[in-house]
């Protein structure tokens, strides 16, 4: 459940939380996008959004035996200060742990399902953003806490439980504490450039070759003191 010793978040500053696998992924990245609203699409967010489309109908429910499905859920935490979306919530029926749902009979543990397009990742990324969903589902339906959610991955076509650890908790709450302090400064990280710029759909606006070499204060004054003589 939710840590009531938590200070609640004003939700004019709640961030949003998809931001979360920007940040993992990139904190310039993610502040061109979250503070400074830069955005373009490339082949793999356009793939992306296509994949998320599929899913998205915020009207739709449906129930196989014990399974309730749920699509595009809003969901929020105060305590960590974001709002967004599930691709998916699966409620799977269970009166020891569940909780109750308006309309429904028996109890219900939900379990977060997110659609990635490509293939599993070697970071974190992806894993972060499911646990914080389930976070959010947590602190929403006062429920105990969740111990799995799955990823679904467009280029495998398969489904991959992931265990939601203390220690991906802990890194989203880390995490989000850090992104909250950047936006409230307003502040966007310098350049550190990786293989990973390639992907980045912002490399035309980040110029990461451009800034990645730009020379600090102290050296520009060395120069030219140098060609100064």
């Amino acid at each position: 459940m939710a840590n009531s010793g938590q200070v609640d978040i004003s939700e004019e500053d709640f961030l949003q939380l998809s931001g979360i696998q920007h940040f993992a992924f990139c904190k310039r990245q993610w502040a061109l996008i979250h503070i400074e609203q830069l955005w373009k699409e490339n082949l793999r967010t356009v793939e992306g959004s296509l994949l998320h489309e599929r899913t998205h109908d915020p009207f739709f429910t449906e129930k196989r035996k014990n399974v309730i499905v749920s699509r595009d859920m809003p969901i929020f935490s105060r305590s960590l200060g974001i709002t967004g979306k599930c691709d998916v919530v699966e409620f799977v029926r269970d009166d020891e742990q569940g909780v109750k749902l308006f309309g429904r009979a028996g109890k219900w543990l939900p379990h977060p399902v997110e659609y990635k397009r490509g293939k599993t990742k070697l970071d974190d990324c992806d894993r972060l953003q499911l646990t914080a969903q389930a976070m959010c589902l947590e602190e929403m339906l006062v429920c105990p806490m969740i111990e799995q959610g799955f990823l679904f991955y467009g280029e495998t076509r398969r489904r991959e439980k992931v265990n939601l650890t203390e220690e991906l908790r802990d890194s989203v709450r880390k995490m989000l504490a850090e992104m909250h302090e950047f936006f409230g400064r307003r502040y966007t990280p310098r350049v550190k450039r990786s293989k990973s710029c390639n992907a980045c759909s912002l490399k035309n606006d980040c110029l990461p070759r451009l800034q990645g070499s730009r020379p600090n204060v102290a050296s520009y004054i060395g120069e030219t003191a140098v060609y100064s003589k």
